[in-house]
């Protein structure tokens, strides 16, 4: 296995504080289908231009029992604006309609190998996980997608088949570790 976790394993648990003040964990949504665990961050260009894309599949896949969870783990002293209070005013002012959790200790983004943001997990009914990658194949231009990655997982999963493209490479800006330059990245 390399550092992002391996297809088939189960989605690391969690428990983390939101935006709203209350503590979330991976088995407040056991009645979903289907959990997607989202690696983002306030000040990454990638992150925000993946934004109104994962409002709109939280507004489009919730009716059909899929929950969005977004997760901040990047270090906050070399990127105050990752900061737990500049999450509440970005969800606030992009009216994010999914939590959005601190990981302060970065144990739950070394747990499911999160590697850029935003990089996607799709977790099935059991909770494993059966797509890890990216959300579309054009971050820099939402009209030029070619390839809803996330989206055709998303349906191939609620309609109980395999997803036929289960890994894709996320595109957006390294996960800021603690202690390490800007441009580490794991083995």
């Amino acid at each position: 296995m390399g550092f992002t976790i391996d297809l088939g394993k189960p989605g690391p648990a969690f428990s983390l504080k939101g935006v709203d003040g209350k503590s979330h964990s991976l088995k407040d949504y056991a009645d979903k289908k289907v959990v997607v665990v989202v690696f983002t961050c306030n000040h990454c260009p990638a992150a925000i231009a993946a934004e109104d894309r994962l409002i709109s599949i939280q507004r489009d896949y919730a009716p059909k029992g899929v929950q969005l969870v977004a997760i901040n783990s990047n270090e906050d002293v070399g990127h105050p604006t990752d900061s737990f209070d500049h999450m509440v005013v970005r969800a606030a002012e992009k009216k994010f309609n999914f939590p959005y959790l601190r990981d302060d200790t970065q144990k739950v983004a070394t747990a499911y190998g999160a590697m850029r943001t935003p990089h996607i997990f799709v977790l099935d009914k059991v909770r494993k996980v059966v797509y890890r990658g990216r959300v579309d194949d054009n971050i820099d231009d939402a009209d030029a997608v070619t390839r809803h990655d996330l989206r055709e997982a998303l349906d191939e999963v609620l309609a109980g088949k395999r997803v036929s493209v289960p890994t894709t490479q996320p595109v957006g800006c390294n996960v800021k570790w603690l202690g390490k330059d800007a441009h580490w990245m794991p083995e």
